[in-house]
């Protein structure tokens, strides 16, 4: 969201964190009994029949209350707060306290509760890594566990909504949100937000789900139009959605500010209401982005049910009275009012939030930490290793390098965040100052976590110096007679704008200067995504680091010296060129954000990231799923049938190596007859530890839509029967193993599935 456009209990098991860290930010308010006057506060009652009940007992101007939003941050003299709502807030709704229905406190977003506008006060919070870094993971159980902590402390400072969720597809590498989000796979997506969201409601709020569909890129993200077929769009963005969704139950979807075919996405009738609430039976509500609000009568007729923030960033309040005229004109039903309140009011009823109110607790700060290291440091992905320059701790403790230059990235001081409406605010304050831009989407700000600080804890025998790479020459000249040198690379990315895959500050050179002075050279990347690596050839390692959040430099200093496995995995395919792309250019004029054009996301269709490579024959720099570990993996004894229609997959996972580590096996399918948007797809992947020697097995059920193709005509998914290939690797590009398997015909239901 831009809020600064003037346009309009298990996570404790997890991680060996004691029951009561995550109780103290719980609220223990006990829910009152329902008066008999107010049969809709009664707990036992399922969320639809509760809504129902309230809606009915509401008068006209109490169903408009709570379809209508305020921005909660000054924006100097443009705007206001109002004064109910939190200060530094992304949003607040009144309640009806006639009716017990609590006023609906808003936070951004995915990685933690983030400060908005000009407050000068600004909420000090745990951030989680990127969500690029978190689907890194392919670990579901992590992305949970993070969800529920910034859920935890959300309701600890007062919020009951948080906006989180990001699913949307890398179509675009360069997007400048592509760190939000949850790579390029819709199982992979799907499965590991649905996860995080699943996490957040854990607490009793709300989380959405974002931002719905096809938000590709920042560039022109008011105006462009994404032109894509049905099919394609099943295929591919909304179902990742769909996955997402059907894990979790997210209690609010955000629509997006884009158009798609034609229309916006928050009046897009096809998106809003044959998509998600008719063919996928979603009972709770829509609001829109911050700013994404263009009409009264045909985006509520279209499927939106709640306008946020619409006095600060649409161009009128189009859920006042602009929908009072399109009530009395009978251009909007009265049972459509109804509906938006009724489906406002489920979201609020299933989350919980009515039966245990939020308020200001205290927040256990030092076990959330061990929550976010850890998802950091199994987000961090080993993409090069040449002749075991890593780890710097051999598996009995001892050092591999007694000279070690570390260069660049501030990496003396912190680590590198992503900007916009996702930013949270470090504990400690910033560690670097006077870096970007002054205001929004910065300030660029790096969290007090240094990873050299981290390194020489971790190797007080070293001579461990540091350079800030700023003079080429002396950096070089320092680096070459070390035994290593880590040259930390960062690329700051954030909402509304796109960057090339570039680094910035003639980063590549001071990388080149380095690594010619000393091959044994290896680069840590800070970045949101994938970046282009001209000097990738010299280097002796590459270590992608992502955005790591509050825990970052303690993560990297824990994979680099082996004191954990480098176990991350891509969730997106790092190009090695820019012709490899749909978009040689990309799309749309920075300097003219007004102007409306289109993208053609007919070109590429559903084959995103991996399947367009695999499609066109493009040798990746790095391929989707690939990563390094400090151990050997073996894959063997591959099995796949047909269980009652269901596809199964089993297989032997032995650790071959010295060392402990974490596998990542990944399950691809592909049909012999061919006639899918790329030769093969991610049907399954699971990530196991095991010990030195170790074996275990693994049995995955391949959900049928992976087999299927979407019918317009039939307007359904359909598996054709057929022999389908089986492969079994560590990545996209790397199967170790195959099996084919006969799938009979069949038909599948369009809605949302169970897992």
């Amino acid at each position: 969201m831009n809020r600064q456009s003037w346009r309009g209990p298990a996570l404790a098991l997890m991680l060996g964190v004691s029951a009561g860290v995550l109780a103290s930010t719980a609220c223990a308010q006990a829910p009152a009994p329902a008066p008999a006057a107010r049969p809709w506060l009664d707990p036992k009652l399922d969320a639809d029949t509760r809504a129902g009940l309230a809606v009915k007992a509401m008068t006209q101007d109490e169903k408009l209350t709570v379809i209508f939003g305020f921005f909660g941050a000054d924006m100097g003299d443009k705007y206001k707060r109002v004064p109910e709502a939190l200060a530094g807030s992304a949003g607040y709704v009144p309640g009806i306290a006639r009716l017990g229905i609590p006023a609906q406190f808003q936070t951004d977003a995915g990685v933690g509760v983030a400060t908005q506008g000009g407050e000068p006060n600004k909420r000090e919070r745990t951030a989680l890594p990127s969500g690029m870094a978190t689907t890194a993971t392919w670990n579901p159980k992590l992305a949970q566990a993070g969800g529920a902590m910034i859920g935890a402390e959300a309701r600890a400072s007062g919020f009951n909504v948080m906006l989180a969720g990001g699913v949307n597809l890398v179509r675009e590498p360069r997007n400048g949100r592509n760190f939000e989000y949850g790579g390029e796979d819709p199982w992979l997506a799907g499965k590991m937000v649905g996860a995080q969201i699943k996490g957040i409601q854990s607490n009793a709020i709300v989380s959405t789900i974002k931002h719905y569909a096809l938000n590709g890129q920042e560039t022109g993200r008011f105006v462009l139009d994404a032109r894509i077929g049905e099919a394609d769009a099943r295929t591919s963005d909304l179902l990742a959605f769909q996955f997402a969704m059907e894990d979790s139950d997210p209690h609010s979807v955000m629509c997006a500010y884009n158009r798609v075919n034609g229309d916006y996405a928050c009046e897009n009738d096809f998106l809003l209401n044959k998509v998600l609430k008719q063919d996928w039976g979603y009972k709770n509500y829509v609001m829109s982005d911050w700013g994404a609000a263009h009409s009264s009568a045909k985006a509520v007729n279209a499927g939106l049910d709640q306008e946020s923030a619409g006095d600060a960033f649409d161009t009128q309040p189009f859920f006042k009275g602009p929908l009072k005229d399109a009530l009395a004109k009978g251009e909007v039903s009265q049972a459509r009012l109804d509906d938006m309140a009724r489906r406002v009011l489920r979201g609020l009823f299933a989350s919980g939030v009515v039966e245990k109110p939020v308020k200001i607790a205290p927040i256990d700060y030092a076990a959330h930490a061990k929550v976010t290291r850890a998802d950091a440091e199994e987000g961090v992905v080993l993409l090069k290793n040449d002749k075991g320059l890593l780890p710097l701790l051999s598996e009995k403790g001892v050092a591999s390098a007694r000279k070690i230059v570390v260069i660049g990235g501030h990496a003396d001081v912190g680590v590198l965040s992503g900007g916009g409406s996702s930013q949270v605010y470090p504990i400690g304050g910033r560690a670097v100052q006077g870096e970007g831009p002054a205001s929004w989407p910065g300030p660029m700000i790096y969290f007090p976590s240094s990873p050299l600080k981290a390194l020489k804890a971790r190797l007080p025998g070293a001579d461990i110096q540091f350079a800030d790479g700023k003079d080429k020459a002396a950096a070089a000249k320092l680096a070459a007679g070390a035994d290593v040198v880590l040259v930390f690379a960062t690329q700051w990315n954030g909402e509304s704008f796109d960057s090339p895959l570039t680094l910035e500050n003639d980063q590549d050179a001071l990388i080149d200067a380095v690594a010619t002075a000393n091959a044994k050279t290896v680069v840590v990347l800070e970045t949101g995504g994938p970046v282009l690596m001209p000097w990738l050839s010299k280097v002796g390692g590459v270590v992608e680091a992502w955005y790591p959040g509050s825990e970052g430099g303690e993560a990297i200093a824990r994979v680099l010296t082996g004191e954990v496995d480098a176990s991350g995995r891509l969730p997106v395919t790092f190009p090695a060129a820019l012709d490899q792309l749909p978009r040689l250019v990309l799309d749309g004029d920075p300097k003219k954000p007004d102007d409306l054009f289109a993208v053609d996301y007919t070109i590429e269709g559903a084959a995103v990231g991996y399947k367009w490579f695999d499609k066109k024959g493009h040798q990746p720099l790095f391929a989707f799923g690939h990563g390094l570990s400090y151990t050997t993996f073996a894959y063997d004894n591959l099995k796949a049938e047909t269980k009652g229609g269901a596809l199964s997959v089993s297989f032997d996972v032995r650790n071959t190596g010295k060392r402990a580590g974490k596998a990542v096996p990944q399950v691809y399918v592909s049909p012999k007859a061919g006639g899918w948007e790329a030769p093969q797809r991610l049907a399954g992947f699971s990530k196991v530890e095991l010990a030195p020697g170790a074996t275990t097995r693994v049995t995955l059920t391949v959900d049928q839509r992976l087999l299927a193709t979407w019918d317009d005509k039939a307007h359904g998914w359909s598996v054709a029967a057929g022999s389908y290939t089986v492969a079994l690797g560590a990545s996209s590009r790397d199967t170790a193993a195959k099996a084919d398997v006969t799938v009979a015909a069949r038909s599948l239901p369009v809605g949302l599935m169970k897992p």
